[in-house]
Order: C-alpha cells, then structure tokens, then sequence
C-alpha cells in the first residue's frame, strides 16, 4: 500500500513561522516521523510539498497512478483552489484532509475548505499529531474496502 502525503503552501516553513499557532516540528520532522511510522504498518509514504497550485496538482496526478490513497494539507489553497479540488476528485482516491490548527477557531475565511466534502475525512486542530491521526484512519479505510 502507498499513500502519497502532499502539503500546501507555507508547510517548508514550518517550525519557523509561528510557532505558537502551528507547533515546533518542522516538515522534515513530520514527514520523517510519518513515513516511519507508515513503514512499520505496512505502507509506504511518498512526501511532496509546494507552494505552487501547479505542482500540487501533478503530485495528486500522478498519485492516480501508483497510490492508494492521499493525505492532504492543502493550507492556504484549501479555502481557494478549485483547481486543487478538481484535480483531487480526478486522483479517485481516498483522501484525508489535515490541518495543524482547530479551523473553527480560526478567521471566518478559513472555517471552509474546498476540498473538505470531497475528502473521508477531515482532522484539525492536534498540530503535528493529526498526521498520525490521518495515517491511522486513511491505512483501516483502505484496508477495511480490500478486505472481502
């Protein structure tokens, strides 16, 4: 099993760019943490970020291909990019959706994503932690729909 991990825009500053709002940890300690704990249960992470729309959006093409499944924290492009959405329905595939802070207790322009509905699932508001939260839920949905 593969899933792909793509993070959005700012995400390659994190640890550095408030840290009192999105945690000390930075991408590279995430991704690290994630893709060893998704080793240990059997699946193999491929991590992306970008702070370009244009890129994002060939990762999730090409998760088409050769993933099972995709975590996404699209940041900043989640409340705008229709583009992003789109090209998440086109992947057809199981998508948990991740957000390091509580949206609902953010301005009221990032209460609403656009990719939220399209999504299994949404996690926010554990920092860091929702990675893990979103690995755990996206392996048992995957592997519950395998399973005869």
């Amino acid at each position: 099993m593969r899933f792909l991990l793509l993070n959005g825009p700012n995400l390659d500053l994190l640890g550095a760019r408030e840290p009192e709002l999105y945690g000390a940890a930075t991408l590279a300690d995430i991704e690290q943490a994630l893709t060893a704990a998704a080793a240990a249960d059997g699946v193999e992470l491929r991590c992306a970020q970008s702070n370009h729309e244009g890129e994002l959006i060939e990762h999730l093409h090409r998760a088409r291909t050769d993933c099972d499944g995709v975590i996404l924290n699209p940041a900043g492009y989640g409340h705008t990019s229709v583009a992003l959405r789109d090209a998440l329905i086109a992947t057809d595939l199981p998508a948990v959706e991740i957000h390091l802070t509580n949206l609902a207790r953010r301005e009221d322009f990032r209460r609403h994503t656009l990719t939220a509905d399209i999504a299994i699932g949404q996690i926010c508001g554990f920092g860091a932690d929702g990675y893990h939260l979103a690995l755990t839920a996206l392996t048992r949905y995957v592997r519950a729909r395998r399973t005869p």
